[in-house]
């Protein structure tokens, strides 16, 4: 199957194949990253622009790790220093990025939408790294594939989402993405931190814990963003951490080989407990590692169509 797409801006409306063929390619990618030396000249003369107007560890740094071990050339535009801080727009900064013959534009920004503005205004391929709430499509990608890792696929699993779904752009895209491939996904948390009408995407929503967590397959534990601890939506961080914050106890309602995520960066000891974040059940560390390997695929794939026979040089 050949990749046609021109950007990846979220998986809203990503098919099945689409994702399929991401994860499939994302495992001789991965195996790249096991060698010595870590570079195909698959992307040689291409060049990629991390455009980043929030903070960001993970997501810039594996990208940039991405593209290099393809072999492509790539540059960071830092915002705090650039000349936006002197007012230019996003359209702007758009087009002079386009006169720099940049191949693919990897955006994060705080306003939902602004992946699917850059990607009208500029020919380039524009990879969308989250945009406000709406969605993260590339960190949701990495979950997936680390669940077929684990347990073999999605038809028929058990996934919860746990803690805060109304500022979560990481679980729009999981639910996108999961219910497609035919997981039950399940949200759970304090009902000031779950949408409403948000079972019209085809989850089931919990208030209690023990309910949304019995039997589940996987966990995907969210970061509690707090500043939003400043809106009351939640009476402490103590409570919440009682309440919602994954511990030895909560994890016994789940099945035995249950899997824990999370998207980083993680707050320790308040929506994780220590034990179970450094615990056998969960794949933190190695969600990192298949972060590189799903985004060199995504370069790959939307540079060359999946085409290009280069992937083992």
């Amino acid at each position: 199957m050949k990749f046609k797409r021109k950007d990846v801006l979220g998986l809203e409306d990503l098919t099945v194949e689409e994702i399929n063929l991401i994860l499939d390619t994302a495992e001789p990618m991965k195996e790249i990253m096991t060698r010595d030396i870590k570079k195909v000249p698959t992307l040689r003369g291409r060049s990629v622009i991390t455009l980043f107007y929030e903070p960001s560890t993970r997501t810039r740094s594996s990208f940039e790790l991405a593209a290099k071990y393809l072999g492509a050339d790539t540059s960071s535009i830092a915002i705090a220093t650039s000349s936006v801080q002197k007012g230019e727009s996003l359209r702007d900064t758009a087009k002079t990025l386009e006169a720099m013959a940049a191949d693919v534009i990897i955006i994060r920004h705080s306003a939902a939408g602004a992946p699917h503005l850059l990607a009208r205004w500029v020919s380039a391929r524009v990879i969308n790294a989250g945009d406000g709430a709406h969605e993260h499509p590339t960190q949701a990608l990495l979950d997936m594939f680390t669940i077929r890792e684990k347990k073999g696929g999605f038809q028929g699993l058990k996934v919860a989402i746990l803690g805060d779904i109304t500022h979560s752009r990481v679980a729009r895209s999981n639910i996108w993405g999961l219910t497609k491939m035919g997981a039950e996904v399940r949200v759970v948390g304090p009902a000031t931190l779950i949408p409403p009408d948000i079972e019209r995407l085809g989850v089931k929503v919990y208030y209690d814990w023990e309910e949304g967590l019995k039997d589940v397959d996987v966990i995907n534990v969210l970061r509690i963003q707090l500043e939003r601890q400043k809106k009351g939506l939640f009476p402490s961080i103590r409570e919440y951490t009682k309440l919602y914050g994954l511990d030895q106890q909560k994890l016994q309602v789940a099945k035995p080989d249950v899997l824990v995520l999370h998207p980083g960066p993680v707050n320790r000891g308040i929506e994780i407990s220590p034990d179970v974040q450094d615990g056998p059940h969960a794949a933190i560390n190695e969600q990192v590692t298949n972060g590189v390997a799903v985004r060199m695929a995504l370069l790959y794939l939307l540079m060359t169509g999946g085409e290009k026979d280069e992937i083992s040089a």
